[in-house]
């Protein structure tokens, strides 16, 4: 099939290159010329493992190109998908300008019939209000889809190549069967393709990463409960998980959830859900609690030390999650804050998030090249981000290099046991 995507961020980008890698032509556009400059060299602006061979791997076989000249990817192609971002407004909701733009400008090159496809999250009713911008502009006909995206950061090839579900929300039938007939090879599994109208297919990202948000926010409550009663949330987790009805994803206590979907998603269900007169009352309890767990290490530091003016803290793991260099809402910056404030000075290393960090922290802190360079005097380490490679440290190098051998660990990595007859004092979430 004939494709064009608008749009090279985070989705646009996975999506053009795993479409082209089942044989369509794709065209992806983007505003950004030096972005397309950079894609047309073969090298992406993101941290997605597996993403820059793919996309490489097209551009040679000429399947996949890049280009700022939106009127020609359109009138090349049948199908449209539009991925743009959906920023966060003041008010918790998604500013659509830069999707309803696209729809306008999509409309004003149409040479035939097309199916414009709404790839970015968007809320309840945008299919409706893009429909009629392009209603608008052209005589051409055209039907809007909504097609949302279940991607998670550092599995998002495997995600799109191997979907647990492709939800298609189309209004008539000639939409539906192209959409299916993409999707298809994707499919080939079993995983099904739900069709159904454009507001349900709006709801469902909403409702999937409310509803994640919501297990983990309610596991970081139980483990806060298990330390105030001397419980170990190991082993609660484990029994709860064991419930047929329940299932282990998304039951490890940590420190709050971040990223680019679900503080956004969040955010704009409470909205969108506001604005028509109902109190989502549950998910603004979550939010709460992923603001109040985001601080809870620093509560930690704050009553293990007293004061923490001078202190020298390492901190492991900058990203929202391991495989991504993406540190929106990520937790280790209000952390990071917080230390500052208190007088302490910071050391940090993460494998990916370091040039991130340094637009974030410029010289507030110090950047280590190594995760052991971190601890080089440092009074206490503490673990954000579980990275593969913090699982199994050389303890042994560790007590050497640190000035006080204290672990916070905000991940749960290590035995309790373990970790202190190695010498060190040990904390973590919801273990005695």
């Amino acid at each position: 099939m004939k494709i064009a995507v608008v749009g090279s961020g985070y989705v646009g980008l996975v999506a053009g290159a795993c479409l082209a890698e089942n044989g369509n032509d794709v065209v992806c556009v983007d505003k950004d010329d030096a972005k397309v400059r950079l894609l047309q060299k073969g090298k992406i602006p993101i941290y997605e493992p597996g993403l820059e061979e793919m996309v490489r791997r097209n551009r040679a076989e000429k399947r996949l190109t890049f280009t700022t000249a939106l009127e020609r990817g359109v009138r090349d192609s049948q199908i449209i998908f539009i991925a743009v971002g959906t920023p966060t407004g003041e008010d918790g909701s998604a500013d659509l300008q830069h999707v309803l733009g696209v729809a306008r400008d999509v409309a004003r090159a149409m040479n035939g019939y097309k199916v414009v496809v709404n790839k970015s999250t968007v809320p309840v009713g945008t299919a409706a209000k893009v429909k009629e911008i392009i209603s608008q502009e052209t005589t051409q006909p055209f039907s809007v889809v909504s097609n949302p995206e279940f991607l998670k950061q550092g599995a998002a090839i495997d995600d799109f190549m191997k979907p647990d579900r492709v939800v298609i929300g189309a209004e008539d039938s000639r939409a539906a069967e192209l959409m299916k007939e993409l999707y298809a090879p994707f499919t080939r599994t079993g995983a099904p393709i739900m069709l159904m109208d454009c507001a349900s297919a709006e709801l469902c990202k909403y409702a999937a990463n409310a509803m994640l948000a919501t297990r983990i926010s309610f596991m970081n409550e139980v483990a806060n409960v298990c330390e105030a009663v001397g419980a170990n949330v190991d082993q609660v987790r484990l029994a709860v998980a064991s419930d047929r009805r329940i299932g282990s994803s998304f039951l490890f206590p940590g420190v709050g959830y971040g990223g680019s979907c679900f503080p956004k998603d969040v955010k704009a269900m409470l909205n969108f859900a506001g604005a028509r007169k109902y109190d989502f009352r549950i998910l603004h309890a979550v939010e709460a609690v992923n603001d109040r767990q985001k601080l809870r290490l620093l509560d930690k530091l704050k009553a293990h030390f007293g004061s923490l003016e001078g202190k020298r803290i390492a901190v492991w793991g900058l990203a929202f999650k391991p495989r991504t260099d993406d540190m929106r809402e990520a937790p280790a910056v209000p952390l990071i804050q917080g230390l500052l404030a208190a007088g302490a000075s910071v050391q940090a290393y993460d494998p990916e998030a370091m040039k991130v960090a340094k637009t974030i922290f410029g010289s507030d802190i110090d950047y280590a090249e190594s995760s052991y360079a971190a601890l080089t005097g440092a009074d206490a380490l503490v673990i954000v981000t579980e990275w593969n490679e913090f699982r199994e440290p050389d303890f042994a190098r560790m007590l050497k290099l640190m000035r006080t051998p204290t672990i916070f660990d905000g991940r749960n990595l290590y035995s309790p046991e373990q970790i202190r007859s190695q010498g060190f004092t040990y904390f973590s979430m919801g273990r005695p």
